[in-house]
């Protein structure tokens, strides 16, 4: 239940307007232990046309809810140009299964470009390349939504443990959701189990239990945090679209 949280777009837009953050509080308070599908269809009767997801093409699980909760919304997926040929081939067949709308983002440069000038900076200043490759492309992508939504979950690593239901991303000016935020990996698992056409990245069979570039993730092993294969060895564990 979510009591008496608005919902109305002219109302939601007017709270905003007033006190962002507090609103965002509000609603994170509301939502928080919440169905995810009671969360998007919140965010989809509030925002409309102006909500948008992000998917970084793994376990799908988000896309998958927000078809049921929200069809037809669209759905951001940044393609830095260095993926794996698994996670392409996972978000071809999303774009072709979900009923969203699929935007495949890229970045000004394409990876030649940017390496002639830049050389491999994924392996001088992965920071920078992240940057440039994945943040600046996305937020280009966010501009022109009110609400964008993520798969972010707490159970991923340290860094997300206090991940709100919503929060206010005051960097892009915009409502972020978490809808999954509290969901664990057997969750996760349980969700798959139940909706056998939910769409996995193969990696994850690999032990990819988190996917990023291929120039930058590796494998897991067990009881490593799922996180520790992104920038191993370096002291780097976030692309810096959540930070």
């Amino acid at each position: 239940m979510i009591g008496s949280l608005i919902s109305r777009p002219e109302d939601v837009a007017a709270a905003l307007e007033e006190d962002a953050p507090g609103f965002a509080a509000e609603a994170s308070r509301a939502l928080e232990g919440a169905d995810p599908l009671t969360v998007l269809g919140w965010a989809g009767r509030a925002f409309g046309k102006g909500l948008v997801i992000t998917a970084s093409m793994g376990d799908t699980a988000l896309a998958h809810l927000t078809s049921r909760a929200v069809p037809g919304t669209d759905m951001l997926f940044v393609d830095t140009g260095y993926h794996f040929a698994e996670t392409i081939g996972t978000a071809q067949a999303v774009q072709h299964s979900y009923p969203l709308r699929m935007l495949s983002i890229r970045p000004k440069e394409s990876v030649e470009e940017h390496e002639a000038k830049r050389g491999k900076l994924w392996q001088t200043d992965p920071d920078a390349c992240c940057a440039l490759r994945k943040v600046a492309p996305l937020n280009n992508a966010l501009r022109g939504y009110r609400a964008w939504a993520t798969g972010l979950r707490r159970a991923e690593s340290p860094e997300r443990a206090n991940t709100p239901v919503v929060q206010w991303d005051a960097k892009r000016d915009l409502l972020k959701l978490a809808p999954i935020a509290s969901w664990t990996d057997e969750d996760v698992e349980n969700y798959q189990d139940a909706h056998p056409e939910v769409l996995s990245n193969p990696l994850l069979q690999m032990g990819y239990r988190s996917i990023g570039c291929s120039t930058c993730t590796r494998a897991v092993a067990p009881g490593e945090d799922a996180r520790a294969g992104r920038w191993a060895g370096r002291a780097k564990s976030e692309c810096g679209i959540h930070q």
